[in-house]
Formats: structure tokens, C-alpha cells, sequence
């Protein structure tokens, strides 16, 4: 069995004057982060990995769930492929992923994530919001043999309001 947790990056702000890849999560963005990585880590299975997005707001975001989960720093993993938007590049790195690996958190963007959780989940989700967690599981031994999932779990910060 394979797991994989999905989130996408807080809201990130838009005031300061820096290319997108550098732009800082917002006031808001750090509350939903502290909220849904606090409630995530206290109902889910701990992920042997956290790969996220070399973007501040999603590095930032990530770090929040790698401090939930109390993580060591060699379970947290910075790879460019992640910023990607239109999915392609998610779904290399999922079906390259190390079959050592069980479960597996990623933290990226849309348009990207929406796409991959309704393409490998079980429910059809309209948009993954900003902080939005998404929990889909399979029944394979491989990353590679992954196609569609249970989605077991979806925690969005406006449920938290």
C-alpha cells in the first residue's frame, strides 16, 4: 500500500516586489499553515518524507507540517520539480518515488495538485485551496504501478473556521 498527502502552499502574499518562486507566505497563510499541520499530524500516519516545491511559500508552508510531524531535516526534501503547474512533472516525480517509501507528503501548487487529486483520487475536488490537504491511498507495492486511488482524507482551512 502506497499513501500519498497532498498540500498545497498558503496563501502567499503578493505586496512585495520578487519573482513568483520568492514570494513569502501572508499573515493568513502562516495561520492556515499552523492550523492544518497541527490538526493533519494529530489524525493522520506520520509521512517517512516531505517533498516540496524549491518556492518560498511552499518551502515555508512545508516546514510547518515537517515541525507537526517533528520530521528530522534529511526527511525534508527541496526539489524543483515540484514547481509546476501543469502536473506533468508531479506525476514523474510521484511514479519515480523510492518503493521504500510508503507515504509520502508533497507540497506544491495548482493548477497542478487540483488535476492530480481528481485524476488519482476517488471524489472530485473543484480546487485544492491554498493550505488544502488531501490524503489519497493505493493498493500497489510500486509508485510506478500508481493509477487511481482512495481518496481517504481531505482537510481545507475553511473547514477549520
Amino acid at each position: 500500500m502506497k499513501t500519498l498527502y497532498f498540500i498545497r502552499h498558503a496563501k502567499s502574499s503578493w505586496k512585495h516586489t520578487v519573482g513568483d518562486r520568492h514570494r513569502p507566505l501572508k499573515k493568513q497563510g502562516v495561520k492556515d499553515a499552523l492550523q492544518v499541520s497541527k490538526l493533519v499530524a494529530q489524525t493522520i500516519v506520520k509521512p517517512q518524507v516531505i517533498i516540496t516545491s524549491d518556492a518560498i511559500r511552499t518551502q515555508s508552508t512545508a516546514t510547518y507540517f515537517k515541525d507537526a510531524f517533528e520530521l528530522k531535516n534529511d526527511a525534508f526534501v527541496v526539489n524543483p520539480e515540484l514547481y509546476d503547474f501543469s502536473g506533468q512533472q508531479v506525476m514523474k516525480l510521484i511514479k519515480e518515488l523510492k518503493n521504500t517509501q510508503d507515504c509520502v507528503m508533497l507540497c506544491g501548487h495548482n493548477h497542478a495538485f487540483t488535476s492530480i487529486v481528481n485524476i488519482l483520487g476517488s471524489i472530485s475536488i473543484d480546487n485544492v485551496p491554498t493550505c488544502g490537504f488531501v490524503a489519497i491511498t493505493f493498493d500497489v507495492d510500486k509508485w510506478s504501478e500508481i493509477t487511481t486511488g482512495t481518496t481517504v482524507k481531505t482537510v481545507f482551512p475553511r473547514d477549520l473556521k
